[in-house]
């Protein structure tokens, strides 16, 4: 049986907790961005990225243990279907969490815990950048050294001509 974290309980006992964390982690995935208070954010950050995790894996066996904390069907369904996909080249680090201040009835510490919506670069990601940057490299090269035999050949092809003209005055004229 898990054991209950110590210290404050969120604002409830501990079977409430598990529930206040299921409902955050709802309207995260329903919204993309939620405010909260500050605690309640940090504690929702790891429930989170496991289910977007196993969201990622895809597999019915994972789809039946996020349907236990995520129960509206909806919302499993975005998250399997649109935000799951979206962090698929993503190792982790899918939420990001920014402070906004003290609310304004008790001063609580508020923030803003937010899905990251950037891709990162992947590896691959680098070596298919690089790649395109030398092929590109090596295309403008080629352009070059073709334009630049063209002007070779055009050059020659005007001389040859100057050179005829030349021998048909000369031929004229004697």
């Amino acid at each position: 049986m898990p054991r209950p974290t110590k210290g404050a309980r969120l604002g409830g006992g501990p079977s409430h907790e598990p529930l206040l964390l299921a409902g955050l982690a709802r309207e995260l995935f329903q919204y993309g961005r939620i405010t909260t208070t500050e605690a309640k954010a940090r504690r929702l950050r790891p429930l989170a990225e496991k289910l977007i995790t196993k969201a990622k894996k895809g597999d019915i066996h994972n789809r039946r243990l996020v349907r236990k904390t995520i129960t509206d069907v909806s919302v499993l369904h975005t998250l399997f279907t649109e935000i799951a996909p979206r962090f698929e080249n993503r190792p982790g680090g899918y939420t990001r969490i920014t402070k906004i201040g003290g609310r304004r009835g008790d001063n609580a510490p508020m923030a803003v815990i937010e899905l990251v919506e950037g891709e990162i670069a992947t590896k691959a990601t680098v070596a298919e950048a690089e790649a395109a940057t030398k092929r590109s490299v090596k295309e403008a090269e080629t352009k070059a050294a073709e334009t630049k035999a063209a002007e070779a050949a055009e050059t020659k092809a005007a001389e040859a001509e100057e050179t005829k003209a030349d021998e048909a005055a000369e031929t004229t004229e004697a």
